[in-house]
């Protein structure tokens, strides 16, 4: 069975970075949109970036400019390097890809990984 597996969580002070790596394994088929969610206490999930096959990419408005979502095709994993965080950035954050081109990112998830930013 496919799955996709984050890596890069963590604690890290108000200004610093972080980078969140996604890989897809298993029988996960060909994706197509790939993106980021975060969840924070108490607040729904939201869409904070997300890039196509051909490398399109959109990203929320509190993050524009701070974060940059990347990929590589050929090893089927999504990249988020986020610069200049703040505390607001603290939430769960899942992988998520679509199969269906097209498509929002959210045929499979991740399991999430937390970010942690202190002021």
């Amino acid at each position: 069975q496919g799955q996709l597996v984050e890596s890069g969580g963590g604690l890290v002070q108000a200004g610093g970075s972080l980078t969140l790596s996604c890989a897809a394994s298993g029988t996960i088929p060909r994706t197509y949109a790939m993106g980021w969610y975060r969840q924070a206490p108490g607040k729904q999930r939201e869409l904070v970036a997300s890039i196509t096959r051909g490398a399109v990419t959109n990203y929320a408005d509190s993050v524009e400019g701070r974060f940059t979502i990347s990929r590589d095709n050929a090893k089927n994993t999504v990249y988020l390097q986020m610069n200049d965080l703040k505390p607001g950035d603290t939430a769960i954050y899942y992988c998520a890809a679509a199969i269906r081109p097209g498509t929002r990112p959210s045929d499979y998830w991740g399991q999430g990984t937390q970010v942690t930013v202190s002021s």
